[in-house]
């Protein structure tokens, strides 16, 4: 647990410098996030034949890379996945909705971001009932809920990044206002603020 206390420090320095994630849903978003300022990228696209390759390339350019592991097409949500991103590339970490994966991901020295869809009061129950263990980071979606972000940065104890239908730099302070360490968002205008 060691490295994994030494990484989640060093994304929340990087996060404590530029709060915005870049995330990336294909090879155009990527060359941009690479030429951007922010620190962290999280790679929302990729097969098992190119998430090493593309991984290397954001660590290349200096910046964080974690890989969403339920977007990763020909990877099954099963732990050895996570086994597999361990072992075959330079990830400092994945982001997962399924808490078996994230949970995993630290046992291997890997950040892990559980991801929740907060789409009504079920939702929240869920998040309600997440294990302390399970992750490093908690990414709220959609991240335009600050009462919200309030709420679960409360009831997890750990860290929160507000992601999705973050369009400008109000939403960005308001996120950050909440409580939340960071914003994630696929809009690189964003990225520039």
């Amino acid at each position: 647990m060691k490295e994994t206390n030494e990484k989640l420090e060093t994304l929340l320095t990087a996060l404590d410098a530029q709060p915005i994630a870049a995330s990336v849903k294909n090879d155009a978003e990527l060359e941009l996030a690479l030429k951007s300022d922010v620190k962290v990228v999280f790679l929302l696209y990729s097969t098992i034949l190119t998430v090493g390759p593309l991984i290397e390339r954001i660590r290349q350019a200096g910046k964080l890379a974690f890989v969403h592991l339920d977007m990763v097409e020909g990877l099954a949500p099963k732990e050895v996945a996570v086994d597999f991103i361990a072992q075959t590339t330079r990830a400092d970490g994945i982001i997962s909705t399924k808490a078996a994966l994230t949970r995993r991901g630290r046992e291997l020295g890997l950040v892990s971001i559980q991801r929740f869809f907060l789409l009504d009061s079920m939702a929240m129950q869920s998040v309600a009932q997440f294990s302390r263990g399970a992750a490093d980071l908690v990414e709220v979606l959609p991240g335009l809920m600050p009462k919200i972000i309030r709420q679960v940065a409360d009831s997890t104890g750990k860290p929160v990044i507000a992601g999705g239908l973050i369009q400008d730099k109000e939403d960005v302070i308001t996120a950050l206002s909440a409580g939340a360490v960071a914003v994630s968002a696929t809009n690189p205008q964003v990225w520039a603020l």
